[in-house]
């Protein structure tokens, strides 16, 4: 099975994205950079550029299942809103554009990619680099945080129980998974 899967950090300033090609459940760098928005302009043109820079994105790559990351909850309220408004225009984008889309917590995707929910951004960027087999030359942390969103994205579609919680969850697994019980 092939499929692209475009993973992306959102960002009111810098949106991270990471481009994946999955072939036979191994993943592949497509490309992987940042975009940095006018400071300058109104937080609602803003929200625009990044509706656009995404359609751009999907447009170029056209990836089959999109994965961003959702806000996390901080001290700050003001930043988590802004924050989730540019998630919901990249999300309305990936929707616009008929494409599949998931979102992770920071906390999933780290453990994801490193087997621990508290890595620093440096540990996943290490890791990424070990897991992808290249070095990773970017100038933005955002950047490979979307490569995060988009490997975690990856392992998630291939683990069976991914999702599944509560005591139950062996219950819904095999009832889901009917050929793959002994």
């Amino acid at each position: 099975m092939e499929k692209i899967i475009l993973g992306i950090d959102p960002g009111t300033q810098i949106m991270g994205y990471g481009v994946l090609q999955i072939k036979n459940k191994e993943a592949e760098l497509i490309h992987l950079d940042s975009i940095k928005f006018k400071v300058k302009d109104s937080a609602i043109l803003r929200l625009k550029e990044i509706f656009e820079s995404t359609l751009v994105l999907i447009d170029k790559y056209l990836p089959d299942e999109m994965a961003v990351e959702a806000p996390f909850f901080g001290k700050n309220v003001q930043s988590m809103l802004k924050l989730g408004r540019a998630q919901g225009v990249i999300m309305a984008a990936g929707l616009y554009r008929n494409i599949p889309i998931e979102e992770y917590s920071p906390k999933k995707i780290k453990q994801s990619i490193t087997g621990k929910g508290a890595a620093s951004k440096e540990q996943v960027y290490a890791m990424l680099e070990k897991t992808l087999k290249r070095k990773l030359d970017t100038k933005y942390l955002d950047a490979s945080d979307g490569l995060a969103v988009a490997l975690c994205h990856h392992y998630q579609s291939f683990n069976p129980l991914a999702g599944l919680k509560g005591k139950d969850s062996w219950d819904k697994f095999l009832r889901n998974n009917p050929d793959r019980m002994a």
